[in-house]
């Protein structure tokens, strides 16, 4: 089955949810599914989608990449939407970076900056504050 074909249901969701700057692509066996989301709800709309079609983020054919920057100010609210795991929040912006804190999924953080398109700043309950990868945050609201 082709990966578009398998994945019907979240492109499908995806449009009806009003991503814009959609981008579909397949390489080397993975789709790879790009877009700005309205808001942090449409977003998690696709999420869900695709935790239906792979419900352990297991089957790693799939690179879906929704941003749900519009209208983010400093101090905006943002939920860790982690599968099931801690956020590590990290001291520069890379997977190679100290962790300097964690945030557990569920939890709410506060917006403090859009680093780049991967990487934003946050901070905690706790007062840590350092770079996350984005695509683990859905503002609330």
């Amino acid at each position: 089955m082709a990966l578009q074909d398998k994945y019907k249901e979240l492109l499908d969701t995806a449009s009806a949810q009003g991503i814009t700057n959609l981008q579909v692509r397949e390489q080397d066996n993975v789709l790879y599914v790009d877009g700005d989301a309205p808001t942090g709800a449409a977003k998690d709309a696709v999420w869900e989608v695709y935790g239906k079609i792979d419900p352990n983020f297991t089957a790693g054919d799939l690179v879906l990449n929704i941003n749900a920057t519009a209208g983010l100010a400093e101090g905006a609210q943002l939920k860790v939407t982690t599968a099931s795991s801690n956020l590590n929040i990290r001291k520069e912006p890379t997977t190679e970076g100290e962790i300097v804190g964690k945030a557990a999924h569920g939890e709410i953080v506060t917006f403090v900056r859009k680093e780049n398109e991967q990487w934003w700043v946050v901070k905690t309950k706790d007062g840590e504050e350092g770079y996350s990868f984005s695509t683990y945050l859905t503002p609330v609201g």
